[in-house]
């Protein structure tokens, strides 16, 4: 199922699909993902495309490759907005075959990639999910915390995202002192676009409660999408100095630490990623940069 709506930044797609330096500028050139000074938002169907894209680079097609087999596509009339998350790719022999709108049979030493869009939804979902804080039990009787447990049901949906806003508002106009509920609410105005009610939403949050780790930490993936690195850094280690063991900042902030040239300050905070989270898909990654080979 198609999600229309959904929007992502860069942080977004380079966590989704895992991208390391290297695979980025390889879809850089493929024109897929857009270049450092144009910071356009990502559809869904982008995220699809570029998920293709990665798979078949993943499997030794070369950028050259897939860069003719785009421009057949649009020779023959099939191009669109982002053809190949439309498709069916086929490699063979190291070339790449197209098909659309039929089945594909295996013959052997045929690699076929079918890509399902439920399974980009899924990672989309749990990466919409991030930084969120949730009820740690159901509600008693108060209204405002029966209303906080409906936007939580919604708020992991992006289809229902804007119930979801409607209904966090609903709590902080019963509790203005609720700081999960303006996290939340900030989150959700963060994943739509709307960056300055974010900033105010999650600084609300803090100042209701000052022990929210995922305000500080929401606030460093804030001026990370706004390509303040200081800031961001700020930020996450406010989240850590709240939660020392809280993983993702840890994973994030060193992230802006490699970028930033301070390596050694940045492997510090890959290893204790590692130890917090070590099966996750990010896990590797990490792994790679303590190891000094990158991720």
């Amino acid at each position: 199922m198609t999600a229309p709506g959904w929007v992502f930044t860069e942080r977004d797609v380079v966590r989704l699909l895992a991208l390391n330096p290297r695979r980025a500028e390889q879809l850089r050139r493929l024109q897929l993902l857009h270049a450092p000074d144009r910071p356009d938002q990502y559809t869904f169907r982008d995220l699809v495309a570029l998920r293709v894209a990665r798979t078949l680079l993943d499997q030794g097609v070369t950028v050259r490759q897939i860069r003719r087999a785009l421009d057949t596509l649009r020779r023959l009339g099939l191009a669109s907005e982002a053809p190949l998350a439309e498709l069916r790719v086929t490699v063979r022999d190291g070339e790449i075959f197209i098909e659309r709108d039929a089945r594909l049979h295996e013959p052997s030493g045929q690699i076929v990639m079918e890509f399902s869009e439920k399974g980009l939804a899924e990672d989309a979902r749990v990466s919409a999910l991030r930084g969120l804080v949730r009820p740690l039990a159901r509600p008693g009787g108060g209204e405002a915390e029966r209303w906080f447990e409906l936007a939580s049901e919604l708020d992991g949906d992006p289809a229902q995202w804007t119930q979801a806003v409607d209904a966090y508002q609903r709590v902080t106009t019963l509790a203005p002192d609720h700081g999960a509920a303006w996290n939340n609410l900030g989150l959700l105005q963060h994943r739509m676009g709307r960056y300055e009610d974010a900033r105010r939403h999650y600084e609300v949050a803090l100042v209701a409660d000052p022990t929210l780790a995922e305000a500080a930490y929401n606030l460093g993936s804030l001026h990370d999408d706004l390509g303040d690195p200081p800031k961001a850094t700020l930020w996450y280690r406010r989240a850590l100095e709240i939660r020392p063991d809280y993983a993702d900042a840890h994973f994030n902030l060193a992230s802006a630490l490699e970028r930033a040239g301070d390596a050694g300050a940045a492997r510090r905070h890959w290893a204790r990623y590692i130890e917090l989270d070590p099966d996750s898909p990010w896990a590797e990654i990490a792994r790679g940069w303590v190891s000094g080979a990158g991720p």
